[in-house]
């Protein structure tokens, strides 16, 4: 049986940013003209935009960064992995690259860290493009994650058993299965217990609670979208997503009445994976309309 090797998808270069703690976060940059800097949730990573780095790079700088503790980047074992220093590490590489006319593509958790980096640097932002995700405290509680936020056991179940990284790759699908490539690429970097410190902190990092450390980020990160109202929107969204599912979208529609919406009817919340063609082609779209 051949092996099945997940670079094969991601033939890209990496690139390197130390912070000021000394902790590296890993990124690809590929291409050259208006950045499109993509932003990846839990518990995927780079590898989650590999199709669209390279659709796009033919016209744009395609930037994806791996937030600490994920993909390739350092996985310190004792670090504060909270919504506001993933905020204040992807805002120090924006600074580090010079990047201004960017061009915002977000999912899952990298929406609030996104947006929470988007209102503080405004005027170097020229679109946001947001997949399934959130910028707001948690309208509802799907259990299967409130399961794993379990003291003692939820970290066990997600660091020893990858309860979380591992049924993702099936429960975030919905008209399609991944391929064993993408699959062996989404958990290349989340095979130990080490390896899974970031998945199981960002899962603690959801403040269900009004007193969670998070909850007034959040708060912060919803009421600077106002800020955001005059850019471009555009709304991706797989439309049979258990997390991130349609109450979400609504709400995002309130905060941004003149958004583009595309509702995927049959996909999932990896809505890259499962609808690829039409994502792809609606970011596409969306970033010829900008030029």
């Amino acid at each position: 049986m051949a092996t099945v090797d997940w670079r094969d998808e991601y033939p890209f270069e990496s690139s390197w940013h130390t912070l000021p703690d000394g902790n590296r976060m890993h990124y690809i940059d590929q291409g050259a003209g208006e950045p499109v800097l993509m932003v990846h949730g839990n518990p995927t990573w780079s590898f989650y935009y590999r199709h669209l780095i390279q659709a796009i790079s033919e016209t744009h700088r395609a930037v994806a960064v791996d937030h600490v503790g994920c993909g390739l980047s350092d996985k310190p074992q004792s670090y504060a992995y909270t919504l506001a220093q993933h905020t204040d590490n992807l805002l120090g590489l924006i600074e580090s690259l010079g990047l201004s006319s960017i061009h915002l593509v977000l999912h899952d958790w990298g929406g609030p860290i996104g947006l929470g980096v988007a209102a503080k640097i405004k005027d170097r932002v020229k679109s946001l493009t947001l997949l399934n995700t959130g910028a707001f405290p948690p309208p509802y509680i799907p259990w299967r994650i409130y399961a794993l936020r379990a003291p003692m056991l939820g970290t066990i179940g997600i660091r020893a058993f990858n309860l979380f990284a591992g049924p993702a790759i099936k429960m975030a699908m919905s008209r399609s299965k991944l391929s064993p490539l993408a699959k062996a690429g989404l958990l290349a970097p989340y095979r130990s217990w080490t390896q899974r410190v970031a998945v199981n902190a960002f899962v603690k990092d959801i403040p269900f609670s009004t007193s969670h450390r998070s909850r007034k980020v959040l708060e912060d990160v919803e009421s600077g979208l106002a800020s955001l109202a005059d850019k471009p929107v555009q709304l991706i969204w797989g439309m049979k997503d258990w997390c991130f599912n349609t109450v979400c979208l609504e709400r995002f529609k309130q905060h941004f009445p003149d958004a583009r919406s595309l509702e995927i009817s049959d996909a999932g919340h990896y809505v890259m994976e499962d609808a690829r063609d039409e994502v792809i082609q609606g970011i596409q779209h969306f970033l010829g309309l900008q030029a």
